[in-house]
């Protein structure tokens, strides 16, 4: 194996322009929703090519974004090619973060677009999940470049803007129109673990649909409203028994039920003809994404019977699948942990997370993939998705020099 005190050598030398480099990235706004994320798709590129990387830019159709509920998106496409023997061209690895993001939302003691340093943590949106995994791939295929260590293969950076929306126009959108075709896929992840599993997602609307009447005579309407809460009260108690279904995945537990939209009603003193509600249902590697949903909808139409005047609707937002483990993802968590072992002097093991990712689009397509990236032992130590997000610098750094040493196993 290289020497891979090079790497380190240079990697230390750029941690002050890998830091200045995260913080221009956070400093761009492109939260989902509302979803313009071509304007940071636009300033990553401009920031990829100083440091000389040839940056493909692939716009999004406007109607593909739109279907998505997003108003634009460019996805971005690195490739370096190490070797010079076309009949042994080694493998091709993706290395796939998204650099969109969830609303700041309230809480925030700085500004979330401020990209403030403070005891050696960055804050702001987007800074851990997971624009800080296009600094760590960027400078790791950067220290592969100007190393001179003799490489074989082909590393792609594939910077995509809709996980927050479901990955459909991201890495499903370039795989699909033959844009990549690799071997292996690394996608965003913390550095302490080597994530090979984690729940899929059904987010489901219900919608239940009564008849207007004036608040003096309601018994003249169809109270939506009511029936609404009464199919929430059915399922908030559906969801207690979900404790009892555990996974065998170590990290992931069980599934969970949590309704976070609702809307409706006309006026204070009007019958509610019409309400909406969303719901999430995290689905675990163990069940059945298809079953999970037929059951939850038949479930719902039960609860709503006791409702007859009330038509209730179903409909499907986002159908995300568990990622689970592929024959073959053993040679990522292998070089992961070996670098990590050199790097960290710690020995981290591939375990499950309940959340969902793009992982999982590389993983339907027969690809081998694992999430490894920059960030804590934790989601919460993160505060990935609430006020006051961060990332520590330090554990950038090391996961930037673990994800080249890795690279450099994978590619002799």
């Amino acid at each position: 194996m290289a020497n891979p005190t090079s790497i380190a050598a240079l990697l230390a030398g750029w941690q002050a322009e890998q830091a200045a480099f995260l913080a221009e990235l956070v400093k761009v706004p492109s939260d989902n929703p509302p979803g313009d994320c071509a304007p940071h798709a636009l300033r990553a590129a401009e920031l990829l090519e100083a440091m000389g990387y040839a940056v493909e830019q692939h716009p999004v159709p406007e109607d593909v974004v739109k279907a998505c509920g997003m108003q634009s998106a460019i996805n971005l496409v690195i490739r370096e090619k190490f070797g010079t023997d076309p009949a042994n061209p080694g493998p091709t690895i993706a290395l796939n973060a998204h650099g969109d993001v969830v609303p700041p939302g309230a809480g925030w003691t700085v500004d979330p677009y401020g990209a403030q340093i403070k005891e050696g943590w960055m804050y702001g949106r987007g800074v851990a999940v997971s624009k800080s995994d296009f600094a760590t791939y960027a400078y790791a295929l950067r220290a592969l470049k100007e190393s001179g260590i003799a490489l074989n293969g082909t590393v792609e950076l594939h910077f995509t803007y809709d996980e927050e929306a479901g990955g459909v126009i991201g890495p499903e959108w370039l795989l699909a129109n033959g844009i990549t075709k690799p071997d292996y896929a690394i996608s965003a992840g913390f550095s302490y673990g080597v994530t090979t599993a984690h729940n899929g997602c059904l987010h489901l609307e219900v919608e239940c649909i009564g008849k207007s009447a004036h608040a003096a005579r309601p018994e003249t309407g169809y109270d939506a409203l009511h029936a609404a809460t009464d199919i929430m009260s059915a399922l908030y108690k559906l969801r207690r028994g979900y404790a009892k279904v555990r996974s065998k995945i170590p990290g992931i537990d069980h599934p969970t039920l949590t309704i976070g939209l609702i809307s409706g009603g006309i006026n204070t003193n009007v019958v509610p003809d019409n309400v909406k509600f969303r719901l999430d249902r995290r689905i675990i590697p163990d069940e059945d994404p298809q079953r999970v949903e037929h059951d939850l909808v038949e479930f719902i139409r039960g609860a709503a019977e006791t409702h007859p005047t009330i038509r209730v609707r179903t409909q499907r937002i986002v159908l995300a699948r568990p990622f689970i483990p592929l024959p073959g993802h053993e040679k990522l968590v292998s070089a992961i942990q070996k670098a990590a072992k050199q790097v960290m002097n710690e020995e981290i093991q591939p375990h499950g997370v309940p959340l969902y990712t793009d992982a999982r689009h590389y993983s339907a397509a027969g690809i081998p993939t694992v999430l490894y990236g920059a960030g804590p032992r934790s989601m919460l130590e993160a505060n990935a998705h609430r006020a006051d997000e961060r990332v520590k610098l330090s554990d950038l750094y090391m996961a930037t020099e673990v994800m080249a040493g890795a690279l450099v196993t994978l590619l002799t």
